[in-house]
């Protein structure tokens, strides 16, 4: 019975974490309409905040007992999963419209987080507590400006006899869930990892990342069901910027962390890859189509993942 217990545990984990999935996209969806905050916004910060936690829990205890390939790998990891493969996933079970801002500013954001990240790691191969101090400083640029991009652009007001503390309830126990769903799924699909006798790294950005990434996947997966499909769109772009500037800020604050040749030589590439790929997606649209990703575009990103995990695991 005990040798079936990681198995039993992984499956509860996936339970708890698709449970918190709704309980946070009910607590976004209700706090944009109490406080006239459109939930593309919502997804953006406090949604992705919420999601990211997980990551950035790992990576501050990798870190901190002296595992960096798992710091590091479990974010770029988990930023190649969210795109390729949770919004691919996403799109396949329901088209997306994108919004304008995503693709001018919130895309561009993210694809330079990765360019910044490149820039100060590339030639002493570590991320140390200044640079982590200047992705820190980038992040709270980034909530202030797409706080204040939306201010005079609200949605129509609506009556909402949501309490606000009900949303505060749904939030708190989204993220409590959300933790401890993770460290049920990432502790015990580690342990089944490792006796098929797989490194730190490669188990870092597949089954660990995949496991922390399955909050994305939970929270967009039911916010497209569910039609809030900017929630699905804002939740995956803010998730990818929280984890490069807010994940590796705070956890390079705390610990230096060595970045070892393989994030910067391949990893790092495979990343702008996908994101270019996701941009294709969204523009490559007849002339006054309305910009989406479509069920196709899901597939190809879905792909682009299969194909990442191919060449990362021959």
């Amino acid at each position: 019975m005990t040798a079936y217990l990681p198995y039993i545990y992984l499956i509860i984990g996936f339970i708890i974490l698709i449970i918190s999935g709704d309980f946070i996209v009910r607590g976004g969806v209700a706090l944009a309409r109490k406080f006239n905050i459109p939930t593309f916004v919502i997804g953006l910060t406090v949604i992705s905040f919420g999601t990211s936690a997980p990551e950035l829990i790992v990576s501050i205890n990798a870190s901190l007992s002296g595992i960096p390939d798992i710091a590091i790998g479990n974010v770029v990891g988990s930023n190649i999963a969210n795109i390729a493969l949770v919004l691919g996933i996403t799109a396949i079970i329901l088209p997306l419209p994108v919004r304008k801002p995503s693709i001018i500013f919130d895309w561009a954001y993210m694809f330079s987080s990765i360019i910044i990240f490149y820039l100060l790691t590339f030639y002493d191969n570590t991320l140390n507590w200044y640079d982590a101090s200047i992705f820190l400083i980038l992040i709270l640029v980034y909530v202030v400006i797409s706080i204040r991009a939306t201010k005079d652009k609200t949605e129509k007001k609506s009556e909402n006899k949501d309490s606000v503390f009900i949303a505060i309830f749904f939030l708190f126990g989204s993220a409590v869930g959300l933790y401890f769903g993770s460290d049920l799924l990432v502790t015990n699909a580690s342990i089944l990892a490792k006796n098929f006798g797989v490194s730190d790294y490669i188990i870092s950005v597949t089954v660990i990342a995949f496991g922390t990434s399955v909050p994305e996947l939970a929270t967009s997966v039911i916010a497209a069901l569910k039609k809030q499909t900017d929630i699905s769109i804002g939740n995956i772009i803010g998730s990818n910027i929280f984890n490069i500037f807010m994940i590796l800020g705070v956890t390079g604050v705390i610990s230096e962390i060595p970045i070892i040749d393989k994030v910067i030589n391949s990893d790092v590439f495979w990343m702008l890859g996908i994101y270019i790929l996701l941009l294709l997606s969204i523009i490559t649209l007849k002339k006054g189509k309305k910009a989406i990703i479509s069920k196709f575009n899901g597939a190809i990103l879905l792909l682009s993942y299969g194909v990442y995990l191919f060449f990362l695991l021959k």
